[in-house]
């Protein structure tokens, strides 16, 4: 079961303007997690 996050108006629109075709904002939101996961974990080993 998904749980449900509300965003701005402002917020929605900058996602939607960044998204690829066919990309939908859950998929860009899961990217953008996984590329801060990565970075923060180069930042915590010094890297």
């Amino acid at each position: 079961m998904g749980q449900t996050i509300e965003l701005s108006d402002d917020v929605a629109e900058r996602i939607d303007g960044h998204l690829e075709d066919g990309e939908t904002p859950e998929e860009f939101i899961e990217e953008l997690l996984s590329i801060y996961e990565q970075e923060g974990r180069f930042l915590q080993e010094g890297i």
